[in-house]
């Protein structure tokens, strides 16, 4: 299976997607889309010919899906707010040339205006309100976290795109952040696609400790809730039965994952028992680091792991590894 992060989710989009059913069809292989979604308010109308693209390819024979978080917004660094040219090299060259005022200025004119040969979410975000700023490497900034770059860039004095530059140079990171690229609709429609599954796009994290340093999308804790809550439960999106599918069968199939995902003699028991009424995400963009509530019991290899809804201390995981997957690829021996 050909996975691909494509190229643009937003000027490009429907070039990228191009570029995937080709490779498709000229290897003859099956191939995935992470993650659907058009990037940028001048983008969103793109996303009907990007569906229609996918289907005629489906129409003819090619196996093709996709998979999507349930949100509005993307989560990368602020290296997404910069030309390429500029962070050749790593970090230490990047900043390198951030420093030299000719340098930066040709930086700050390129990050103001949209381009085709890059994906410029500072351009795509429309406005320093719709960017939030969530990880940060040094303790003395971490005190920005959650904040727009609206809300520090008046702290500072400074305009967006210098804030933005002096950040990175403070950090000594590409800084962890939020920016609100999507629609709603969007997010509606492509949830109704049969052929289109679920993924957080998230480390699993906890809301304790060390985790708490740092902020993160609320899709790392909801986005799993958040379909089985607002989209089915009180939007009616799509059926139940249908979401469940998209989160179990679908994608472990298109991952060639076997004996999971279904309730069957003979599989893992994994198992999930919650009450659909009650299912609820809680995790926002202001405060990320809240669980989802309304999950009652979950198995995880015949062990229970939650019960009435809190933690058994249990950890039974183990690694899911594809169908055909051979121990001396672990070692990188042919």
């Amino acid at each position: 299976m050909y996975i691909s992060h494509i190229r643009s989710e937003g000027n490009k989009l429907l070039e990228s997607i191009d570029e995937l059913l080709r490779i498709s069809e000229e290897s003859g292989i099956r191939a995935e889309l992470y993650h659907l979604k058009a990037a940028g308010k001048s983008n969103w109308h793109k996303l009907d010919s990007a569906i229609n693209k996918i289907e005629n390819a489906r129409n003819k024979g090619l196996q093709i899906t996709a998979n999507m978080y349930n949100y509005t917004a993307a989560a990368t660094d602020l290296n997404a707010t910069m030309p390429p040219w500029v962070q050749e090299g790593g970090y230490k060259s990047w900043v390198k040339r951030l420093k030299n005022p000719k340098i930066r200025q040709k930086v700050i004119e390129e990050m103001k205006t949209s381009a085709d040969d890059w994906e410029n979410f500072y351009y795509a975000a429309g406005s320093p309100e719709n960017i939030l700023l969530v990880g940060f490497k040094n303790d003395s900034l971490k005190y920005l976290t959650g904040k727009s770059l609206a809300e520090i860039a008046a702290m500072w004095e400074k305009s967006p795109e210098e804030t933005i530059i002096e950040l990175v140079i403070k950090d000594g990171s590409d800084v962890g952040a939020v920016y609100y690229l999507m629609s709603e609709e969007n997010i509606r429609k492509q949830i109704a696609l049969p052929w289109v599954s679920f993924g957080s796009d998230a480390r699993s994290l906890a809301s304790e400790g060390v985790f708490l340093k740092s902020g993160t999308h609320p899709r790392a804790y909801g986005n799993f809730a958040r379909l089985l809550g607002k989209y089915v439960q009180h939007e009616k999106i799509i059926p139940l039965e249908e979401a469940i599918r998209k989160l179990t069968t679908l994608p472990a199939t298109n991952l060639n994952i076997t004996k999971r995902a279904a309730l069957k003699t003979g599989y893992f028991a994994d198992v999930v028992i919650f009450d659909p009424a009650k299912i609820q995400d809680h995790a926002t963009f202001d405060k990320p680091h809240q669980y989802s509530t309304g999950m009652q019991h979950v198995f995880v290899n015949g062990v229970q792991v939650l019960l009435n809804g809190e933690h058994t201390g249990a950890t039974p995981g183990q690694v899911v590894r594809r169908r055909g997957w051979r121990k001396n690829e672990a070692r990188g021996v042919k």
